[in-house]
């Protein structure tokens, strides 16, 4: 002790360097921003997704269906596209849903699950030399039914 003082300290301390490169220069280089940008997009996809509507597993939970699927065929066994197709049940006298085929002449419908039979037909008006075709099929359950039209001449 000096004049009532504590004696001054012969441990001498280095300023702290920090080994990590400033927040500052990090932000301003162009990878890491993306990188920044990409992770916090990534992270608010998955909410997004959710606040749109319900999950597929959701949706399958809670509805359940039969599927429809045909494809209209024209007299040269190619697939024909914009063919309006209708469905009925086979105790109904009037279409319940009609249909357009798509560029590939497919088309699909749900229908409800359970025993029950279709009828099915393609309308031909304005198609040259086709006929109108009809087919019925059979859905035992929640299953898909694979049908074909084969328009005739």
């Amino acid at each position: 002790m000096l004049n009532g003082r504590p004696a001054a300290s012969t441990h001498f301390s280095a300023p702290a360097i920090s080994m990590r490169p400033s927040l500052s220069k990090a932000c301003s280089n162009p990878c890491f921003r993306s990188l920044i940008i990409s992770l916090i997009v990534l992270a608010l996809v998955p909410s997004m997704a959710s606040a749109a509507g319900p999950s597929d597993s959701a949706a399958k939970k809670g509805k359940e269906y039969a599927l429809l699927f045909g494809t209209v065929w024209g007299p040269d066994d190619r697939p024909v596209p914009g063919v309006v197709v209708k469905i009925r049940r086979a105790e109904d006298k009037k279409a319940k849903w009609t249909l357009v085929s798509d560029a590939r002449g497919e088309c699909a419908q749900r229908v409800p699950p359970g025993k029950e039979d279709y009828v099915i037909w393609a309308e031909t008006k304005g198609k040259k030399n086709a006929k109108a075709v009809e087919a019925k099929v059979h859905v035992e359950n929640d299953e898909r039914v694979d049908f074909g039209l084969h328009l005739n001449r």
